[in-house]
């Protein structure tokens, strides 16, 4: 009978442990969740990407004919003074190697200036004997016609004879000047480069001025070297002029304004106050990192705070930039708390231990937080980053 009664009374201890545990495995538990309160805070939206400082105005000194460029003697950070300052030299080409086809040609041209010269010399010399021939007939028909020997036909025939002598002399000189220019046109020709130059070492060289003062941004060409026009040679600005270059997204660039305040930072130094002065009107194509095409547009800023904050700031150093869009205080919410429900966005507010769906309207948000326009008051409670396991109505517990 004992021993029944034991039996019976340890099945049923051990019924009763079960049930309870099942009991006890079904029992609802709180979720533990991390939970965030709804206050009026600062909400700043900005636009931010990378830039790079740089001398307002370039200015860059470029070859305005062709000739040899002499060895610029300018560093880069040397200091120029407008209308003093020598930037630059050029001098003319030196003449181009001949082939032997057109070496040959022109040897030959030399020769035929050389006998039209020694035709020239000798029309010349017949020209000038024929002048002082006519000029001793003429003094001699003067001589006679005062005596009355001759008549003064004579004397008219032979003035007349001198005067076109007179002429032919000069035409045969002016002949003799151009066989000669013609024959120094034709060795000219046959001039070699490496030929030395037989005016003294002097030329017309071409000597290119600093335009305004400032500084020396870039030397373009340094060495000695042949220039066709147009080509760079040195660039010069102010770098204490130094304004900010960003190129945005044009689906961010059409946020920007001018007079928008930024903030420009990355430098290497402290955070600088900076204005948007100007949104280019155009847009162009760039390859991104991951190879990307995306339309940017360039937008210009100005810094606003003193020159000694941001006086080791050089032309071209890359700097980042934020544009503030919006800058407003009022209630918050964390974007960590936010999610999609349909076409809203909602949240989970914790109502006593249990979480709640709240559908809320935005205003302007940024990675952080959003502005609360409607759905939620100061003081609630929402869950951050709500896991998927966390309905309507999950019972919940502080983490």
């Amino acid at each position: 009978m004992k021993a029944a009664l034991f039996r019976v009374l340890f099945w049923g201890v051990i019924a009763a442990i079960l049930i309870a545990g099942l009991v006890y495995a079904f029992i609802p538990r709180p979720l533990p969740v991390d939970l965030s309160t709804i206050e009026k805070d600062r909400i700043t939206v900005a636009v931010t990407d990378e830039g790079k400082a740089e001398v307002r105005e370039i200015y860059r000194i470029t070859a305005p004919v062709a000739g040899r460029l002499m060895r610029v003697g300018l560093e880069v950070g040397d200091k120029v003074k407008a209308g003093a300052t020598e930037l630059a030299r050029i001098e003319p080409s030196a003449p181009v190697f001949l082939d032997v086809r057109t070496e040959a040609e022109a040897r030959a041209a030399v020769e035929v200036a050389k006998a039209a010269k020694t035709l020239a010399d000798a029309e010349w010399k017949r020209a000038q004997a024929e002048e002082e021939f006519t000029s001793t007939e003429l003094e001699r028909s003067r001589s006679l016609f005062t005596r009355g020997t001759v008549p003064k036909q004579r004397l008219d025939e032979a003035e007349r004879a001198y005067r076109v002598a007179a002429a032919d002399l000069l035409t045969a000189q002016a002949r003799r000047d151009q066989s000669q220019h013609e024959l120094e046109v034709a060795e000219a020709k046959l001039v070699s480069p490496t030929a030395p130059s037989d005016d003294g070492g002097s030329c017309e060289c071409l000597v290119l001025r600093a335009p305004v003062d400032g500084e020396v941004l870039q030397v373009i060409e340094e060495s000695e070297t042949s220039l066709a026009p147009g080509n760079g040679i040195i660039e010069i600005g102010d770098p204490k002029d130094l304004q900010i270059r960003v190129d945005l997204l044009s689906e961010d660039a059409v946020l920007v304004k001018p007079g928008l305040a930024a903030r420009v930072d990355g430098w290497g130094g402290g955070p600088l106050r900076a204005v948007v002065r100007r949104v280019e009107p155009f847009g162009y194509t760039k390859v991104s990192a991951l190879g990307i095409e995306e339309q940017r547009v360039d937008v210009l800023l100005d810094i606003a705070d003193p020159a000694e904050e941001w006086k080791r700031l050089g032309h071209g150093y890359r700097v980042d930039v934020s544009i503030f869009l919006h800058d407003v205080e009022d209630l918050a919410v964390p974007t960590a708390a936010l999610f999609r429900s349909g076409t809203s966005w909602a949240v989970f507010q914790a109502v006593d231990g249990k979480a709640v769906l709240r559908t809320v309207e935005l205003g302007h948000r940024n990675a952080e937080k959003a502005q609360v326009l409607g759905g939620l008051a100061e003081g609630d409670a929402v869950i951050m980053n709500p896991p998927d396991t966390v309905a309507e109505g999950s019972l919940i517990e502080m983490r």
